[in-house]
């Protein structure tokens, strides 16, 4: 499945994306630099309610956001591997924990570490799509 979509239609994409995700939790985000995957993980949190400041967790490699849901807290992890080197880093920095945790979790980067991601990943391809248009495909693995 796919959509192209331009910033103003982030709000839309997100609650599209929530959609499928369901009833999985881990969203794996491909894309080149620049494409805008950070800036869907801020829309998607915004659906949720998110009222923490969603950034990019480059240095910390982990980020952790909260929201109310059937009148509880739960956690979203914001995830990027993008300064690690492989599965045994990205084992020891504990990615692996966090995604078995059972929170979502959203993780940028993923090819560093592709077999330590669970079994239904909901994995997004993001790539350019001409002038301030990006096209998302959705894959289940």
């Amino acid at each position: 499945m796919q959509k192209i979509y331009n910033k103003t239609e982030l709000a839309e994409v997100a609650e599209w994306l929530w959609k499928h995700l369901y009833p999985n939790k881990i969203l794996a985000l491909h894309g080149e630099m620049g494409t805008g995957k950070t800036t869907l993980v801020h829309a998607l949190c915004n659906n949720m309610g998110v009222k923490d400041t969603v950034g990019s967790p480059t240095f910390s490699i982990i980020n952790e956001y909260s929201f109310q849901a059937d009148g509880k807290e739960q956690n979203i992890y914001h995830i990027d591997l993008y300064r690690l080197k492989d599965e045994e880093e990205a084992l020891r920095t504990g990615v692996g924990d966090t995604l078995y945790s059972g929170s979502y979790c959203f993780v940028e980067w993923p090819e560093v570490a592709p077999e330590i991601f669970p079994d239904n990943t909901l994995h997004v391809f993001i790539t350019l799509a001409g002038d301030e248009k990006r096209k998302i495909e959705i894959e289940r693995k």
